[in-house]
């Protein structure tokens, strides 16, 4: 069994520790001042049923970071175990948008079609996360489809087998 006592020195096997944690993967989607932009992001939660909140934190060294943490409006998609690709490309290239099944919704946010499942988002409030930002916000229309999900742990994507997988 591995230990670690997290420091300045210790990044990265404390990153390891937790990349043990499994995580589901989403792509964020926001308008900016650039037009249509995405990035992929783990990290991801429910914060609350009433009122419907959900959080999540952009890395304040992403060049993307200023467009999301300022964002009034986003939209966050969790990413099916067959959407691999989607993810990997908006992990490289926030306007990574050619190619994608996406319309604008009413509010101007991109929303890509087809994902597992997709929240539309107001900001509520941020703060300060260490190298992150804290994003919550509420949840104006959620919809979702059936499916298996993409699967982050220990630096991969995978997939995980539901129990009435075929695969």
């Amino acid at each position: 069994m591995a230990e670690v006592v997290p420091g300045p020195n210790t990044q990265k096997a404390f990153r390891d520790a937790l990349g043990r944690f499994a995580t589901g993967v989403t792509v964020v989607t926001t308008h900016s001042e650039i037009g249509p932009l995405g990035i992929t992001a783990n990290s991801f939660a429910s914060v609350s049923l009433d009122p419907p909140l959900v959080l999540w934190s952009p890395a304040k060294h992403s060049r993307r970071y200023h467009a999301f943490a300022e964002a009034a409006d986003f939209a966050i998609h969790v990413i099916g175990a067959e959407q691999a690709e989607i993810a990997s490309r908006f992990s490289r290239n926030g306007t990574a948008f050619d190619g994608c099944d996406w319309a604008p919704s009413d509010r101007g946010v991109p929303l890509l079609n087809g994902c597992l499942a997709r929240f539309e988002c107001s900001t509520v409030t941020t703060h300060d996360g260490g190298d992150h930002r804290i994003v919550i916000a509420r949840v104006l229309r959620a919809t979702w489809r059936d499916g298996a999900p993409l699967v982050f742990s220990q630096g991969q994507m995978g997939r995980f087998a539901l129990p009435d997988d075929a695969d």
